[in-house]
């Protein structure tokens, strides 16, 4: 693979303006492709296979005119202090609201509360559910003004209202403060790492074009693939972070090849080669973690898989390619400053000064190597410390209720809690199917019996029939809220409840709805869990098996990865369930966690530590290989590799970090999350545990049985064939300026 891709390093080099033409006009395709496409939407989650989902396909099969309609909206009022609803003068406000919206653009229906008895036991708060004839996504600012319009009308009349419901959905859309903030953080960090404003310059340009051409791509396919602005944004942040990470791999081992005298193109060739195996070992793992993703059978879970592992495919290849093209056009700018002041041109080995200042990597890897245990085991207990919340971890899926309370949404949630009982904003929607039924109303009535008999259920509401006759559907409130355990409780009791009615009747019972099918997926989630994380760690083992060529480096480099991602549950699981740092975030509302969230994160954060790894140690097995000593192995590892992975990892964790300022519970979890979890693999696990544990195994660490050892494939990531095949230059003495002084 060294040999193929040092080819390709130099092709790119050599037909620098092709490569970086035909890069060109990708972009231009994929932002035109985007401009043209129509305007996706966020559809609901759906779990195949699932109760609830059953349920939600035979309503669409036996009530099509019901489950066509499009978005909707709450107008919730509440009478001042002291007064009712009921009055005349609270009638007169909410008719006005409504009369004006009745007629109005994109408007299906509007209820009345004091006919459909929308209005609370003690009078104070009332309710109007507004249908459009659309999805949120097409409601023009002409219907969502005269929405706000209406609700501004009744306030004017001494009503407090608040407005809810799917109408005011819209898509997150990124480029936000934080977001700048992150990538600018990243900037710095690249200019320090590099020393070069060219170099920094290069990796950020380069990652903004392979990100604009997988975000295009993802606007364009948006419609005709149902994807969502979340899936849009994942593939926009795992493209930005691993696209600026890749090329600054690339980027350094082009610069050390330059200083050991290399010509520039053997040097792109040689940088491709080597680095770029290993970010194709890098981009390989987080594309198959994130594919795998679709094993567990949500379709929203796969479209963000699918397109995250797309938009790193895409950094792949743009670092395989467009990034040794670059050189050819920056020639030595890409080189910094203190080697083009200590070089001449044809010969950019640094100043002998320079080179024997050791650095603060050198410094921390002799520091490990003098006392391992102790760093073993203040790092892995830490780790484990910071991991005891997720022993807590409750899945879940926010709504409303996790919105700030600056929000009218998040009022017009409470206010409904306060007026119609906490269960309000989750009813429970129960299906009976019931073909070829003698006795179609009886057999309805006995299960709203049923329901209302089990403990929990504030109120059943009257059943309603099919045409045909052979399905009833009613609606069950409950006492408690929405995201609470004894809602999640009473969902499997009326669940256990049902085989009761469908021994006597024949009918079959099927609980729904949006609080269900969240119960639903939260425990389809809890289940899928250790399964696949049993998959990723067993990958992780073989393919880093592979790579090294040694037993004990992957299985310590699995038991790494999962102490990193206790680690990050635990951080997760602090802010969003226990609300430690909530305010610093702007979580106003702790909850239980995205349900998406742990799987999402094991497979983004699984193919991240693995890019460390192999950076890290790749660097420590080719010295070891030459003939160093396990400790000089370790050591030499860091000299070449510590400050380009701790700059990758700063810069991974700014851009994490730049998107939990987003208005979206998903993205602020999925931000939280990363940003910790690269922060504990990388500078935790890789940089402390990983060495010491080397450090404590000695020569074993490399060992490896001679029958594996002739069946296992060399993929030669460290370039020992470009090494054959074309050797590097040998040193010599650095033509100085000013006469050689």
């Amino acid at each position: 693979m060294a040999a193929y891709l040092y080819r390709i390093g130099r092709w790119a080099f050599r037909r620098r303006r092709l490569v970086s033409a035909l890069w060109l006009v990708g972009l231009v395709l994929a932002v035109v492709a985007a401009a043209l496409a129509p305007s996706g939407q966020d559809e609901d989650l759906a779990m195949p296979g699932t109760e609830s989902q059953k349920a939600f396909d035979l309503l669409d099969q036996r009530f099509p005119q019901g489950n066509s309609q499009g978005a909707e909206a709450r107008l919730v009022f509440q009478a001042p202090d002291g007064q009712r609803m009921t009055s005349a003068r609270s009638r007169t406000a909410v008719a006005a609201a409504l009369g004006s919206l009745a007629k109005g653009d994109q408007v299906a229906s509007t209820t009345d509360p004091y006919q459909s008895g929308a209005v609370s036991k003690d009078g104070t708060i009332a309710y109007s559910t507004i249908t459009y004839a659309v999805d949120a996504v097409d409601l023009t600012e002409h219907a969502r003004r005269a929405l706000a319009d209406a609700a501004g009308r009744a306030r004017d009349a001494g009503l407090t209202v608040e407005v809810g419901g799917s109408a005011l959905d819209s898509e997150e859309a990124p480029g936000g403060t934080t977001e700048l903030i992150g990538v600018g953080v990243a900037a710095v960090v690249l200019i320090l790492a590099l020393g070069s404003l060219v170099a920094a310059g290069l990796s950020l340009l380069t990652a903004f074009w392979g990100v604009a051409i997988s975000f295009g791509l993802v606007s364009a396919l948006a419609v005709p693939l149902g994807l969502t602005s979340t899936v849009a944004i994942l593939a926009l942040m795992l493209g930005l972070a691993v696209g600026i990470d890749y090329a600054l791999f690339i980027t350094s081992r082009f610069r050390d090849e330059r200083a050991r005298g290399g010509e520039p193109e053997e040097a792109a060739g040689r940088a491709v080669g080597t680095a770029g195996s290993a970010v194709v070992f890098a981009g390989a793992t987080v594309f198959i973690a994130l594919v795998g993703l679709g094993v567990v059978g949500i379709p929203e879970l796969t479209r963000m898989g699918l397109a995250g592992a797309g938009a790193v495919a895409l950094a792949v290849l743009v670092a395989l390619t467009l990034v040794p093209a670059l050189f050819g056009f920056f020639g030595r700018r890409v080189l910094s400053r203190a080697v083009r002041r200590a070089t001449v041109p044809g010969n950019e080995r640094p100043h002998p000064a320079e080179a024997g200042r050791p650095g603060l990597g050198i410094r921390w890897a002799r520091f490990v190597l003098r006392r391992p245990v102790a760093v073993l085991l203040v790092a892995g207990l830490g780790l484990g410390a910071v991991a005891i919340p997720a022993l807590s971890l409750e899945l879940g899926l926010p709504g409303d209720e996790s919105k700030s309370a600056d929000t009218t949404e998040r009022r017009a949630y409470d206010l409904l809690s306060d007026g119609f009982g906490p269960g309000f904003n989750g009813p429970l929607t129960v299906v009976v199917d019931m073909p070829g039924s003698a006795n179609a109303k009886a057999t309805a009535d006995l299960v709203v019996d049923t329901v209302r008999g089990v403990d929990g259920v504030a109120s059943v509401g009257a059943p309603v029939l099919s045409r045909s006759g052979d399905t009833a559907v009613l609606t069950a409130v409950p006492k408690t809220a929405p995201n609470s355990g004894e809602t999640k409780d009473l969902v499997h009791a009326i669940r256990d409840a049902a085989p009761g009615v469908e021994a006597r009747t024949g009918a079959g019972v099927l609980v729904t709805g949006t609080t269900a099918l969240n119960i639903d997926i939260s425990d389809a989630m809890s289940d899928a869990l250790v399964p696949y994380l049993t998959v990723v760690i067993g990958l992780a083992v073989l393919l880093l098996l592979v790579v090294f060529r040694s037993i004990l480096v992957p299985i310590k480099a699995a038991l790494g990865f999962l102490l990193s991602v206790g680690a990050a549950f635990g951080v997760v699981v602090a802010v969003f369930q226990w609300g430690w740092a909530a305010d610093l975030i702007g979580i106003e509302q702790t909850g239980p966690v995205m349900s998406l969230m742990p799987i999402l994160i094991i497979g983004i954060v699984f193919g991240l530590a693995m890019d460390y790894e192999v950076f890290l140690v790749s660097r420590m097995r080719e010295s070891h290989v030459h003939g160093a000593s396990p400790g000089e192995a370790i050591v030499s590892g860091f000299r070449h590799s510590g400050r380009v992975v701790a700059a990758a990892a700063i810069i991974m964790i700014s851009v994490f970090t730049g998107f939990i300022g987003m208005n979206n519970p998903t993205i602020q979890t999925m931000g939280v999350g990363l940003a910790s979890a690269v922060a504990f693999d990388a500078f935790v696990v890789r940089m402390a545990i990983a060495p010491a544990v080397l450090a404590l195994l000695g020569d074993r660490a490399w060992w490896l049985p001679r029958t594996l050892n002739r069946v296992l494939p060399n993929v030669d990531i460290e370039g020992e064939a470009l090494s054959r095949r074309a050797p590097s230059p040998a040193p010599t003495l650095p033509r100085l300026r000013h006469g050689g002084r």
